[in-house]
């Protein structure tokens, strides 16, 4: 199991995280953050596998995985 913690100030909302999560477990949350955008959560904690692709894809360095 791993943790995905996401810096919601730092996020666009490109949707790149979500568009290329493998187990598909990340949505762009309803609310927004500082900056006016919808950033990602994550859906199902268990099931993300630590694989990092989110915050690979992420330009914005806006996601961290912990294993």
């Amino acid at each position: 199991m791993a943790e995905i913690k996401v810096t919601t100030e730092r996020c666009k909302g490109c949707e790149l995280c979500v568009f290329y999560c493998p187990k598909k477990i990340l949505r762009m949350s309803p609310e927004f953050n500082p900056k006016g955008y919808h950033y990602p959560e994550c859906l199902d904690a268990g099931a993300c596998t630590g694989c990092k692709t989110c915050g690979l894809m992420c330009p914005e360095v806006a996601i961290e995985v912990f294993k």
